[in-house]
């Protein structure tokens, strides 16, 4: 199990602090991953990246970006891929979370993923452009996101609270279609984040609850599609 756990000037490592017992009192019966996340951003805020070295250092055992919350959005993922390759850990960053299907972060993950042989160590969550592209650009996404190693983990719950609040009408709904892209050969997971806050205010952190919810978002119904769905929160993100 994997928990992004955010470092920031101002809460500091008490994240850290309250969760690393958990990763020894439970080593009995599951794997504890911490993702390191500047939720906040990194590069615009001081102190932010000495967190988050000192986390890796202490426990850590992935490293997160969010770039869509920092002054300068491809510093941070560059630094990102930095300290990962420092501490060889892998990454786990939240990316492109909004409707507009052009522009956004992705191509230059896939390409810093590529030129630093990262394929396979690297994730991005949320991408809700992907949901807002057209056939053509969501086909040529995928492929190149297959051919850099480039994971994806939609956030269905998230996703569907936050995207589309500009709408008065035919609201959006935001859930990248994952189980279309593993037909492309991306690999994809089904997950949850922020339970019972205010970006997501429902849920109690089951992932069956959020593979139906998916399934019902994204008019889900083909048998394979549907295995899929059990996969996605199984053995595609065990992978």
């Amino acid at each position: 199990m994997r928990t992004h756990l955010e470092v920031d000037p101002t809460i500091g490592l008490r994240g850290l602090e309250g969760v690393l017992p958990l990763v020894a009192e439970y080593a009995w019966a599951i794997d504890l991953e911490i993702c390191i996340f500047p939720q906040d951003g990194m590069l615009n805020l001081p102190g932010t990246e000495a967190l988050m070295i000192e986390a890796l250092k202490r426990g850590g055992s992935v490293v997160g970006a969010c770039p869509y919350t920092d002054s300068d959005p491809t510093g941070q993922i560059d630094r990102v891929f930095e300290i990962a390759r420092e501490f060889d850990v892998d990454i786990d960053m939240h990316l492109d979370f909004d409707l507009d299907p052009e522009g956004g972060d992705l191509e230059y993950v896939c390409d810093m993923t590529e030129r630093l042989d990262y394929g396979g160590r690297v994730a991005v969550g949320h991408v809700t452009k992907i949901s807002a592209m057209t056939p053509a650009h969501f086909e040529a996404t995928a492929k190149r996101m297959a051919q850099s190693g480039v994971a994806l983990t939609v956030l269905p719950s998230t996703d569907l609270f936050l995207m589309g609040r500009g709408h008065d009408y035919s609201t959006t709904r935001g859930v990248t279609p994952a189980h279309r892209l593993l037909r492309h050969g991306v690999n994809c997971s089904l997950s949850t984040n922020n339970v019972l806050n205010p970006f997501t205010p429902f849920g109690d952190g089951s992932l069956l609850r959020m593979a139906n919810l998916y399934a019902n978002v994204c008019q889900v119904g083909a048998r394979g599609d549907v295995i899929e769905c059990f996969r996605m929160i199984s053995d595609r993100p065990a992978h």
